[in-house]
């Protein structure tokens, strides 16, 4: 005869099963085959996904994407979204289709991959440098002539027209402005001897200035923000001030970004924005405050969350998750925070683990519960999965490779 203890045991293993089981009951296999066909709505919901899962909540999603383009496009800007946010050649083209003038890229080999995914109007944000980076910036410009490279320096601009007349191919160049903490030439006289030196060349086309002060943009409240950033995108103004005075036009000045689009946007001078967190959101910028004073950034919609699944229990009030330092990124001071604001406490447990400490009136999970949560930084978190998730509800849409990822040559 079997104990009580036994037989407990024994209905713990036969309900085993459910935890695992898929919402429609589907076994692993199917939902793989299912996932590696593309072919997902209407088949599968949330709780099919293997985690740690990055989602994609495609109501918020479309309407931060529609509340940016409007905005900016009101304002008589150009909207040239970055690509290092989201690595993404489905969601450029989904920008692109909402008014987007084309494609910022970080780096030149996310700019490629956007490329091979028929994506036009490129900009590349960082200088093209090297010989070997060069010869693959004059393969991209031959495929997609109306590229843009950025220079800060004058030997860059020698080697890129060089090999450019090598190639017999005309360069797009914009000079990059030191207006933010990375890179690019000083604002003012170098910068206008830059531009001068380009004129002398024979082989690239002076398109215009960029000031990216992607700093400006996490000033914590609106109205030192927006002073920061007056400043700032003021000294780039006055650079194409002196060029036109110079008789160079410029017809074009690109810069601005997600904490700044409603300050940037009403410089006149500005041509352009290149704002990329909006789409997503993430913990950093929902910290700087509002235009209206609210301490919380509320202008666009946390639309991207990972969730994580409760591995373990080990008391009532710590569980966790399948989530820890391989699930998110961790440049910044602060954690991840529960979708819902629930009162849990997420502290990284190593680098798969994230541990839950339960506060009161907590949910009281258990082993097999799901919970999403909000990024401390989109980008990188981002570049950790090679595919997002598109949600409606809690039906799967779509799955979106995210084709850049690891593309930071």
């Amino acid at each position: 005869m079997q104990t009580r203890r036994q037989l407990l045991t024994a209905a713990a293993v036969m309900a085993a099963p459910a935890i695992l089981k898929g919402a429609k009951g589907y076994t692993w296999a199917e939902v793989e085959k299912i996932l590696a066909s593309g072919k997902v709505q209407g088949r599968l919901t949330k709780d099919d996904l293997p985690t740690p899962a990055l989602l994609l909540n495609m109501d918020a999603f479309e309407a931060n994407v529609k509340k940016m383009s409007s905005y900016v496009l009101s304002r008589g800007r150009g909207f040239r979204p970055h690509g290092k946010t989201h690595k993404c050649p489905n969601i450029a083209h989904h920008l692109v289709k909402n008014g987007a003038v084309g494609t910022c890229a970080a780096k030149l080999s996310e700019a490629e991959v956007f490329s091979a995914n028929g994506l036009q109007n490129l900009l590349v944000t960082t200088a093209v440098v090297g010989k070997y980076k060069i010869e693959r910036a004059m393969r991209l410009a031959t495929r997609r002539p109306d590229t843009i490279f950025v220079v800060d320096n004058t030997q860059n601009l020698r080697d890129m027209n060089d090999a450019a007349a090598a190639g017999k191919i005309k360069l797009n160049l914009a000079v990059d402005l030191l207006v933010g903490n990375r890179t690019g030439i000083r604002s003012g006289d170098p910068a206008v001897a830059l531009v001068e030196a380009m004129q002398s060349l024979s082989n690239v086309r002076f398109q215009g200035l960029q000031a990216y002060a992607g700093h400006a943009s996490h000033v914590i409240g609106f109205e030192p923000r927006k002073k920061k950033s007056g400043e700032l995108m003021g000294e780039a103004v006055e650079t194409r001030r002196m060029l036109e005075k110079k008789g160079i036009a410029c017809n074009w000045l690109s810069g601005g970004s997600t904490g700044t689009y409603n300050i940037d946007s009403e410089i006149d001078g500005v041509t352009e924005l290149q704002p990329g967190s909006f789409m997503f959101m993430d913990v950093d910028y929902n910290r700087i405050g509002g235009s209206d004073g609210n301490a919380h950034y509320s202008d666009f919609a946390n639309s991207l969350t990972v969730m994580a699944t409760v591995v373990s229990k080990p008391t009532d009030s710590i569980a966790i998750v399948d989530a820890g330092l391989k699930a998110f990124s961790t440049d910044k001071p602060f954690p991840p925070e529960t979708k819902d604001k629930m009162p849990v406490t997420y502290a990284y447990g190593g680098d798969e683990h994230g541990k839950l400490t339960l506060g009161q009136g907590a949910h009281p999970f258990q082993v097999g519960d799901k919970l999403e949560f909000i990024i401390p930084h989109c980008d990188p978190s981002v570049n950790l999965y090679d595919k997002i998730f598109c949600v409606r509800g809690d039906k799967v849409e779509a799955t979106w490779a995210i084709a850049a990822r690891g593309m930071s040559q």
